[in-house]
């Protein structure tokens, strides 16, 4: 690792075998994911009238077995309490986030066929930087460092290195866009 970004040429031969194995054997789960998102992106649809983007690492292909899918939408601040209503019978409100030092997003939860769904409303100009962002990992990001990424991440998470993990899921996002508030959310211990 080199300064919270895993590089590929530096795991031994058989350890980057088995950070592939790992990899893959995630992918495998992408038809049935990608059900579940296709259906939940339908229902943000339904319900704000905005069409959403997947904005977590199932969508960069850096997804654990234990990875929620987050959607995300670009929604007028003006209009929050308009959709918080329009969320509330679908949603459970999880809270008021930092995107940039001057900006927030809504984060909402709601489950689709057993898997959980974060959606978060993001200003407008927030969504346009974050799917620039992206589209920026989907293709400045080799599969090979999304593998060796990915390791990590499980790694970090398999021994209980809580912190670390928290802030490991945020590297890639904060490489491609420093721009943004990456403080890590620690799960419950």
């Amino acid at each position: 690792m080199v300064a919270g970004w895993a590089v590929p040429e530096s795991f031994a031969t058989e350890e980057f075998r088995r950070a592939e194995a790992f990899w893959r054997k995630r992918r495998a789960e992408d038809e049935r994911l990608l059900r579940v998102r296709t259906k939940a992106a339908r229902l943000v649809e339904s319900w704000t009238g905005h069409t959403p983007r997947d904005v977590g690492s199932f969508g960069i292909q850096l997804n654990l077995e234990t990875s929620d899918l987050d959607l995300g939408i670009g929604y007028p601040v003006a209009g929050r309490e308009e959709l918080m209503a329009a969320l509330a019978p679908h949603a459970a409100f999880k809270g008021e986030r930092y995107t940039r030092f001057t900006t927030t997003r809504l984060v909402f939860s709601f489950e689709v066929d057993g898997v959980e769904i974060d959606l978060s409303a993001l200003t407008e100009e927030d969504f346009v930087v974050a799917c620039r962002m992206l589209d920026e990992i989907d293709t400045g990001m080799s599969r090979e460092e999304r593998i060796a990424h990915t390791w990590v991440k499980h790694l970090l998470r398999a021994t209980g290195r809580t912190q670390e993990y928290a802030a490991w899921k945020l590297a890639t996002y904060s490489r491609y866009c420093p721009e943004f508030n990456w403080v890590p959310i620690s799960e419950p211990a």
